[in-house]
């Protein structure tokens, strides 16, 4: 299983989290887990957001999230 489509550290998309309010997420880091056999099996993107003047990380954005939110390229 290859990932076709990488998203670099920087490219922002938009979170919808309700009706009323949407999230500007940004990507700060790549984590790819490969098997014994040296072969890429997963591909999770850490994006980050504020929140009432916090910054909140999520661990877990997969590329379909981000492929789907898309704002910018970078």
């Amino acid at each position: 299983m290859t990932e076709s489509t990488t998203y670099p550290i920087g490219t922002k998309f938009a979170r919808r989290v309700s009706a009323k309010r949407t999230d500007v997420c940004t990507v700060v880091d790549i984590h790819r887990t490969y098997n014994n056999a040296g072969e890429l099996v997963k591909t999770r993107y850490v994006a980050t957001h504020e929140f009432l003047g916090q910054v909140v990380t999520d661990h877990d954005v997969v590329a379909v999230t981000i492929a789907r939110n898309l704002i910018e390229k970078t």
